[in-house]
């Protein structure tokens, strides 16, 4: 499909088209951070930064209910109680506006967990089904970021439906899927074929802005090798302060907890975002926890993305390299140095005895 220009001045007027039939979330300041709001008229997105918090919610909020309940007892013999249950899935049309090409790539991550042959999320797969993605390919990457290094790029349209680079007076805008032909199809945009070399130009200058990349693919085995090297792990994780800012902040965690909340004979089953940088996440009835120490915990998180979840699902890294648990973790855990190191570093002997 020919590539397509969207003037500066004509984005506040395209963003309106878009929200007059579906959900419009597009990335706005709020006090320090950049998080996804509904558009409105009026409001400003903000696409000069990567948005503290990803779009990770659109799809897979971080609370929902998942059914409602209601138990019914039998007038005739109070001990008979009968239950109706009723299953809720909110899933409006949604476009999520502004995001990197790395936010819409975490989403397959989840499609390999939550939307299978054997195995299907029928809220999530609802959801991803409703939402379309139009990203914005980076034209500055962070120093923290490296998608460049498991595989992608600043502007990797794999997972997006419609790719927007900056360039002069405006974006250059291409479908990246047959589903985001529906959101291009505007009087509002014009012929962009003349500015494609423009967008390259913009494409190799944030590609080298990130550097060299190097190979996480060896930690594959390296991070099974020093499964149980818990020096390293203690070493690693040494300040970490187990607040688990990095999960929830990852556009490729999706663990979960269900909770049951009942008011008298009526309640909800919720599904709520959990962390296994947490105390509580293996912690067990019996009150022994397999994962004890933060050591343990840092090690399953970084084990589960470049390891485990690599060897589960034929080869694809769960992590998709924006950077955020690096940029944001209030004591600077680095996750490419964890990386790295399982790598480089010598696995100890195990202890004889």
């Amino acid at each position: 499909m020919d590539a397509l220009f969207l003037a500066d001045d004509k984005l506040s007027a395209w963003l309106g088209e878009l929200a007059a039939a579906r959900r419009v979330l597009v990335p706005v300041r709020e006090r320090e951070a950049v998080v996804f709001r509904p558009y409105a008229a009026g409001v400003t997105p903000v696409l000069d930064r990567q948005a503290n918090v990803p779009p990770k919610a659109s799809v897979f909020p971080a609370s929902e209910a998942l059914m409602s309940f209601r138990y019914t007892k039998n007038p005739e013999n109070l001990g008979q109680v009968a239950v109706e249950v009723h299953e809720t899935i909110d899933a409006p049309p949604t476009v999520v506006f502004g995001g990197r090409p790395c936010d819409a790539r975490g989403f397959l991550v989840f499609d390999r967990v939550y939307d299978t042959p054997k195995i299907q999320d029928t809220a999530y797969k609802k959801r991803r089904e409703n939402t379309l993605f139009v990203t914005l390919a980076c034209d500055d990457p962070q120093n923290t970021c490296f998608c460049n290094s498991i595989g992608s790029s600043p502007y990797d349209a794999t997972g997006s439906d419609v790719l927007l680079t900056p360039v002069s007076g405006g974006y250059l805008v291409e479908c990246a899927s047959e589903r985001g032909k529906e959101l291009v199809e505007s009087k509002l945009l014009s012929d962009g074929n003349a500015l494609r070399e423009e967008a390259k130009t913009v494409h190799a200058s944030a590609l080298s802005a990130l550097g060299p990349a190097w190979n996480p693919s060896p930690a594959k085995a390296k991070l099974i090798e020093k499964f149980e090297d818990m020096g390293f792990w203690e070493d690693v994780s040494a300040k970490c302060i187990s607040c688990g800012a990095c999960t929830y902040l990852c556009p490729t965690c999706y663990c979960f907890n269900v909770t049951d909340e009942r008011t008298g004979m009526k309640g909800e089953r919720i599904r709520t975002w959990d962390t296994c940088m947490s105390y509580l996440f293996t912690l067990e009835a019996s009150g022994h926890n397999p994962r004890p120490t933060k050591a343990h915990r840092l090690k399953n998180r970084v084990g589960h993305k470049f390891s485990y979840y690599p060897e589960i699902h034929g080869g694809p890294i769960a992590c998709c390299g924006c950077g955020r648990c690096i940029s944001l973790c209030p004591v600077s855990v680095d996750i490419r140095e964890i990386v790295r190191l399982s790598i480089e570093r010598p696995t100890a002997k195990p202890e004889n005895k």
